[in-house]
């Protein structure tokens, strides 16, 4: 099987079990931009391999969050994800990624003010992982607002908690390598 097809070549694409759409289309979109997520989320995994400060529980974790996430992209390339039996996530995803949450944010200095993404390198690319999930919950809540889209919600709260806990396993991979959060503060006025 050879990998291009050229049926897209005049900017559309087929949906799973549905019509050719153009490939600008919402649904192509808010999949794509999961697409993204995953791969920032495969930077990330490969970052905390190299810099040897990852702890392999965090990095199972983001692997099991890679397979969620090529689930959600299923369930949202598919116009109706019922008769083909994609709908994974609901709400015990949503509850682990909380108890993750709780779980990495006990070993962390409780947060006063907003920091500035950046630090290790891993936890620079969580930071953009973090900013992609976010673009990508935007781009689902978009597609559900469509009349006759068939989005989950639990897609869409999974993808705000999801958010949550990049950023504070940005913070512990952070923590982990001895790096300091960097506060934000307001910039002085021109004068």
């Amino acid at each position: 099987m050879k990998i291009y097809t050229r049926t897209g070549d005049a900017g559309s694409t087929g949906l799973f079990g549905g019509p050719r759409v153009s490939k600008d289309d919402v649904r192509i979109e808010a999949y794509g931009t999961i697409d993204e997520l995953n791969a920032a989320l495969g930077c990330v995994r490969s970052a905390g391999a190299a810099s040897g400060h990852f702890d392999p529980v965090l990095d199972g974790q983001l692997e099991h969050i890679q397979r969620e996430l090529f689930s959600i992209g299923a369930e949202l390339a598919t116009p109706d994800p019922d008769a083909h039996e994609l709908r994974v996530i609901g709400g015990s995803h949503v509850q682990r990624l909380e108890g993750w949450i709780d779980e990495h944010e006990t070993g962390l200095e409780p947060l006063k003010q907003f920091i500035l993404p950046g630090g290790c390198h891993a936890a620079s690319i969580l930071h953009l992982a973090r900013a992609v999930c976010r673009r990508a919950e935007r781009r689902v809540v978009t597609l559900a607002a469509i009349e006759g889209a068939t989005v989950s919600d639990a897609v869409i709260v999974y993808l705000n908690r999801l958010s949550d806990y990049l950023f504070v396993l940005s913070r512990e991979a952070n923590s982990q390598a001895g790096i300091a959060d960097v506060v934000w503060t307001r910039p002085e006025s021109p004068a």
